[in-house]
């Protein structure tokens, strides 16, 4: 099942999500910013965004637990935050991830393209992804 979070999820999220502090989590759940997928075996993943320049949805994380992986439930999870995204009038998302990860590889399959790259002293290439909405 794939579903905004709500409150009495923050616990589970929590414990996996160190990438933002507690207080914004809340924030964000409470905002409906984050997609939870649970299965007959509990928690499976989540997906978390913002919006960039204020309009456009930036997917800041999708994080699938490791005994998941590989089985399209990260797929399924942007899919889902896609057509909701597409349900509330927005014609783009995006995302990002560090070139020396294998998420490249993951958007591009799904659809996402090259848009730009961000390079901070000593680190990988953040390399940005976009995707235009169907209506």
């Amino acid at each position: 099942m794939i579903r905004f979070a709500e409150v009495g999820d923050f616990e589970v999220i929590s414990k996996y999500d160190r990438h933002i502090s507690d207080e914004v989590l809340r924030d964000s759940i409470e905002k409906n910013r984050v997609v939870i997928m649970v299965g007959e075996g509990g928690f499976i993943g989540w997906l978390r965004y913002n919006l960039f320049w204020d309009n456009t949805p930036f997917m800041n994380m999708l994080f699938i637990l490791e005994e998941y992986r590989g089985r399209g439930y990260g797929s399924a999870l942007l899919e889902f935050w896609e057509r909701e995204m597409t349900g509330k009038n927005y014609g783009m998302v995006m995302t990002s991830t560090l070139s020396n990860e294998s998420g490249q590889f993951f958007y591009r399959k799904n659809g996402y393209t090259d848009c730009g790259a961000l390079l901070l002293p000593g680190e990988a290439v953040e390399i940005f992804f976009m995707k235009k909405l169907k209506k």
